[in-house]
């Protein structure tokens, strides 16, 4: 067991310039009851020499390769004894007293699994960072979105989401988790590289019975999309996972109409790309479903879970996400989910 409470564990991938820019602010606003870990993901730049120059007392994981945010998080934190982690993007500024809220909430129930802050824009500190923003929700066909941030708008701040709530998942950006309900849900799934990891891990933290929370008294600035910036590759990884989460997650009773759905929808997107020019898209969705289909038929699930239904979860719009937003033109979460579970 650690002399510490907290684990702050900063994955870290060729990422010298948020090393250098906000590092400093986690070390400056870190309590006597945390300790800070970079865990470096296999980095070809000069990152981890910076660091042991620069902040050579910082304790250091080092792997032979990057295996993305899940994987590295999964490998990093197997080293680590501590009641509990926060997963803190490299990206991520820190005031005083941020961390404080967080413990306070998990120390008070059990049952609380991971928490998060609320996640402010960097450049724009009025508004609402999109990974996360106040709490992250889900909808009934599995697309995400969160208290302050639907699609891609992101709201500005005006004290509309400052009460601590029950949420579907917490942002990867800023997330602290209990270690034994993260090791008992099995952690993070590598599979997943990147993007909506944290919700499948939500997921399962809510079919093992726990509760996600959020905790407004806690905020932080997040730059964003530091780490993999839009493209191809970021729309494969989207598809690719939220369909994979969802027939992970999923009894075959809603599988059974979820899937073709979905399937039918993600053409619907990739057909937009298409007339928009951005072939690169299509074909990356084309590549997720094909992926997916190749899993199905692979992979055997991992997880000795109960399955849960959406349906059956908190923090889960029951209507349809996509026809709020295209058809509708509600754009923000309070005009959406006018009532929360």
């Amino acid at each position: 067991m650690s002399e510490f409470q907290v684990a702050v564990a900063i994955l870290n991938y060729n990422g010298r310039k948020h090393l250098e820019q906000f590092l400093p602010s986690v070390i400056q606003h870190l309590p006597n009851y945390a300790e800070l870990i970079v865990i470096d993901n296999g980095s070809t730049d000069d990152s981890v020499a910076f660091l042991q120059q620069n902040f050579p007392s910082i304790r250091f994981i080092h792997l032979e390769k990057n295996t993305g945010y899940a994987g590295g998080y999964q490998l990093g934190l197997q080293q680590l004894e501590h009641p509990y982690y926060v997963l803190l993007n490299s990206d991520v500024e820190v005031i005083e007293g941020w961390l404080a809220p967080l413990l306070s909430l998990m120390d008070s129930n059990p049952q609380i699994a991971a928490v998060q802050p609320s996640i402010l824009s960097f450049n724009q500190p009025h508004q609402y960072e999109y990974a996360g923003a106040a709490g992250g929700w889900i909808d009934i066909l599995g697309y995400p979105f969160a208290r302050g941030r639907v699609m891609d708008v992101c709201e500005t701040v005006d004290g509309q989401y400052e009460d601590q709530a029950i949420i579907f998942w917490a942002t990867g950006a800023a997330m602290m988790v209990r270690k034994e309900a993260f090791w008992k849900v099995g952690g993070l799934d590598p599979d997943f590289f990147a993007h909506m990891e944290e919700i499948d891990l939500c997921w399962r933290f809510q079919r093992a019975g726990y509760q996600i929370k959020v905790e407004p008294q806690s905020k932080v600035y997040h730059l964003g999309g530091g780490t993999l910036a839009p493209s191809p590759t970021k729309t494969y990884l989207n598809f690719r996972n939220n369909l994979w989460m969802i027939w992970k997650n999923s009894p075959i009773s809603v599988l059974l109409w979820l899937i073709p759905v979905r399937f039918g929808l993600d053409a619907v997107a990739a057909w937009r790309f298409m007339l928009k020019g951005q072939i690169g898209h299509f074909w990356a969705i084309a590549k997720a479903h094909f992926i997916f289909c190749y899993w199905i038929m692979t992979k055997q699930n991992k997880y000795s879970l109960p399955l849960k239904s959406l349906k059956n979860c908190a923090g889960v719009y029951d209507g349809v996400l996509i026809w709020q937003y295209f058809v509708k033109k509600k754009r923000c979460f309070n005009q959406i989910v006018v009532r929360e579970k």
